[in-house]
């Protein structure tokens, strides 16, 4: 039976496409290494429309206004700048209301996009663009290591870890965080309340790695101008032993947190990216593994939820659970020495 594979790998080589959400213009060049903070795309677009009815307004016909209108499309005009003048001893003119570029012009009307914004599209990652993607964005590669997490709350930057989580089950709290973290990524454990993201937003910090967090508090945590990153879930869960290891011994690191949302069909999570230096490409990760002795697994369901444990045996056939039902299972040995009966549904591979 094919396993999905969370990965926690100390060194692997990584991908990931940077694209911007609507087209724009590329701005980096193939093989460029960049920064976490450097431009690689940008685009404008305009928050609003403005549709002036010409012919309404110098109270003559459609086929008349099209003949007063002095603008083309993709025109960019000031604000107050002639549209069209009307005929007569005193001709009503229409002007712009404000600054915009014309984008459609017909039928006696003018059709202006006007509140333009520059987006710029930053690398998020340091790397070596390896394909440009025209007009949308780029693909980076880095190579380092990976800790995927189960929500993120959309947001992405870079900083140096700082770890103040002293055991995997550690509860952070707003007293624990002081002017010295500002501009840093913290390695957290649990939050438990509102105050403590606050907290974090006024130093502000760059990003939080937390094991788990209150269901309660996601509306908050969306709001958040930094990324939040679950490595386990929700309620009191404690960070699983393979991540809180790899992430506590590379603190003082620049790491990035690409807290994206969980999409189980592009098969994108959040993740924090651990940058290292190497002399030779790593392998890529398995995206796909089959069920076999010796994998190390992860428990994705109570009682024994985000512990890690090894593959001691595939069970025959189907196995008989303590819930009456059967299904296809695995005999794991935990962390903590205890052997358990593992439905094959409830287990990913960690790797």
């Amino acid at each position: 039976m094919q396993a999905p594979v969370h990965h926690v790998i100390g060194l692997t080589s990584i991908v990931r496409e940077r694209l911007l959400p609507i087209s724009g213009n590329v701005t980096a060049r193939i093989q460029q290494k960049v920064s976490p903070n450097e431009v690689v795309a940008e685009a404008r677009w305009a928050r609003e429309h403005v549709l002036l009815d010409v012919a309404r307004l110098l109270n003559v016909s459609p086929n008349v206004a099209e003949r007063l209108v002095k603008c083309h499309v993709n025109d960019e005009l000031p604000v107050n700048a002639e549209i069209a003048v009307g005929k007569g001893m005193f001709p009503k003119t229409v002007r712009a209301p404000r600054a915009g570029r014309v984008v459609a012009v017909g039928g006696g009307q003018v059709l202006m996009e006007v509140g333009e914004t520059k987006m710029e599209l930053r690398a998020g990652i340091p790397g070596t663009v390896v394909q440009i993607i025209p007009n949308k964005g780029v693909v980076i590669q880095t190579a380092g290591g990976l800790v995927q997490g189960v929500w993120g709350n959309g947001r992405i930057d870079s900083g140096v870890l700082v770890n103040l989580a002293e055991a995997p089950d550690s509860i952070l709290t707003p007293n624990r965080l002081d002017v010295s973290l500002r501009g840093s990524v913290i390695l957290a454990g649990l939050v438990k309340d509102a105050d403590t993201l606050e907290a974090a937003a006024e130093l502000p910090v760059r990003g939080l790695i937390l094991s788990s967090i209150y269901p309660s508090l996601l509306p908050k945590a969306r709001e958040m101008k930094y990324p939040i990153l679950v490595t386990d879930g929700f309620g009191s869960l404690s960070m699983n032993s393979a991540a809180y290891k790899l992430l506590s011994t590379n603190a003082k690191r620049e790491v990035t947190v690409n807290a994206e949302f969980y999409d189980r069909y592009s098969g994108a999570r959040p993740e924090v990216i651990i940058p290292l230096p190497i002399s030779s490409d790593p392998p890529s990760p398995k995206e796909i593994e089959e069920f076999a002795p010796g994998l190390q697994v992860r428990m994705r369901r109570p009682p024994s939820m985000g512990m890690i444990g090894s593959i001691v045996s595939i069970m025959p056939g189907l196995t008989r659970l303590p819930s009456g039902l059967r299904a296809l299972a695995a005999e794991v040995k935990l962390e903590n020495g205890e052997t358990v009966i593992a439905p094959l549904v409830n287990l990913e591979v960690v790797g």
